[in-house]
């Protein structure tokens, strides 16, 4: 009888320590699922105040930069403090036992900058969590042949409007260039549906307004251009993907190419071959100036195309000329003055700078005159992340000074990808 009751206990044991197993087997694994999501909530929460301050600090920095009188010992220390303590804080390490104190400091240092100043901000964050989380956004950056006529700009920017959910988050003018440049940010669908991408309206409706309102054919300037738009570029944010925004891409130029008989290049994740935006320049003449000065004046000189397009008719029209657009990973614009009217100089240096020249690697840059006295170092930096406009403007420094030249400040024609969320956030209710 002893025995038959031991082998009872024995079994329940059994059947206890294996449902123990089993039940502690699967609870690390939803333990390690949940302790991931909690990671990525916290983590993205710390990295967007961080980011808070050091875009504040980095923007006083510059205006000290530009006018240390301006502000007091006390606000210039601060601006250093608040620096040094976003670089010490261990972002790769959250266990550190520093992060709630580095963080304190932080955030006493900002509420004492902002009591020197006598302006009031204050980190309220992003939506949080899983919102955040899951929100996928495109940008696209539309470069027109215009800066001078306020007519047309003002009637490009109301064909715009007529989206609300797709705001236009920066406009970069140039009256030199003769060129603005427009960045829309919109939320995208998770999956591809049958609705229609309120990006890709927003985007056709200005270029359908920009052709209606704007004459290559009259156009002067002393930037490059192939059409009244030159040039469409998407680029993903947040949780959006190349190749979401790749089709974007593809439809659009479809609309444009066919639908507005427009001839249409594409580039990037929009081509199959990942043909490049400046190869597809080269082949059509871009680069090459028409009139003395370094000018650029009118259209095309001839209907026939050097390059078949991928989309539309294979003759241009004086009026439009053609339109290139394309999808890519971010792209940072930055532009160098030279203090020099020395075209051929500058383009030495521009050669040096960029990758193809043997320079910087994914930098691709071209000499343009800006003025009277001045010639620009145009950048495109491919890899921002990797080359930045920091480095750039030190190697532009460098060579100009071999070639006798000073150089000014450099700056970008666009916002960063932190700050264009931002104020799509700001405009738009997620």
């Amino acid at each position: 009888m002893d025995d038959i009751f031991e082998q009872t206990l024995n079994l329940e044991q059994k059947h206890f320590d294996q449902g123990f197993a089993d039940g502690h087997k699967d609870g690390l694994v939803a333990g390690k699922e949940e302790a991931r999501q909690v990671g990525l909530k916290v983590g993205f929460e710390v990295g967007e105040e961080l980011g808070f301050y050091k875009g504040c600090a980095d923007v006083w920095s510059s205006a000290i930069r530009a006018d240390p009188t301006r502000f007091s010992a006390r606000v210039q220390k601060g601006v250093k403090q608040i620096e040094e303590l976003v670089g010490r804080y261990p972002v790769m390490e959250p266990q550190d036992e520093r992060v709630q104190e580095i963080m304190g400091e932080l955030r006493s240092k900002f509420k004492v900058v902002c009591g020197s100043l006598g302006v009031k901000l204050e980190y309220k964050g992003y939506p949080k969590g899983e919102e955040m989380l899951k929100l996928m956004l495109g940008c696209c950056k539309v470069y027109i042949s215009e800066s001078r006529n306020r007519l047309a700009l003002e009637s490009i920017e109301r064909a715009a409007k007529r989206f609300s959910e797709v705001p236009i988050v920066n406009k970069f003018e140039d009256e030199t260039y003769n060129r603005v440049g427009y960045t829309l940010v919109s939320k995208l669908a998770p999956k591809p549906s049958g609705e229609p991408c309120t990006l890709r309206m927003a985007v056709l409706a200005m270029v359908k307004a920009a052709f209606e309102t704007i004459d290559l054919g009259s156009h002067s300037g002393s930037h490059p251009r192939l059409g009244v738009v030159d040039h469409i570029c998407f680029h993903p944010l947040l949780g959006a993907s190349l190749e979401h925004v790749a089709g974007v891409a593809n439809s659009l130029a479809e609309d444009v190419g066919f639908g507005l008989q427009v001839p249409t290049f594409v580039y990037g994740a929009a081509h199959e071959e990942r043909r490049t935006l400046d190869s597809i320049r080269r082949e059509l003449g871009y680069f090459k100036p028409n009139s003395d000065g370094q000018q650029w004046f009118g259209g095309p000189k001839s209907e026939y195309l050097a390059l078949k397009p991928e989309k539309g008719p294979p003759q241009v029209t004086q009026e439009k000329g053609v339109i290139v657009i394309g999808a890519t990973q971010w792209v940072d614009n930055y532009n160098v003055p030279v203090h020099s009217t020395d075209i051929s100089a500058v383009r030495r240096i521009s050669k040096r700078v960029s990758g193809r020249g043997g320079g910087l690697p994914s930098v691709q840059a071209m000499a343009l005159v800006h003025g009277e006295s001045v010639t620009e170092v145009a950048c495109n930096l491919l890899e921002p992340q990797e080359v930045g406009g920091d480095r750039v403007q030190l190697e532009v420094e460098r060579l100009a000074k071999e070639e006798g030249l000073t150089v000014g400040n450099g700056y970008f024609t666009d916002l960063s990808q932190g700050k264009l969320i931002e104020r799509y956030l700001q405009s738009v209710p997620t």
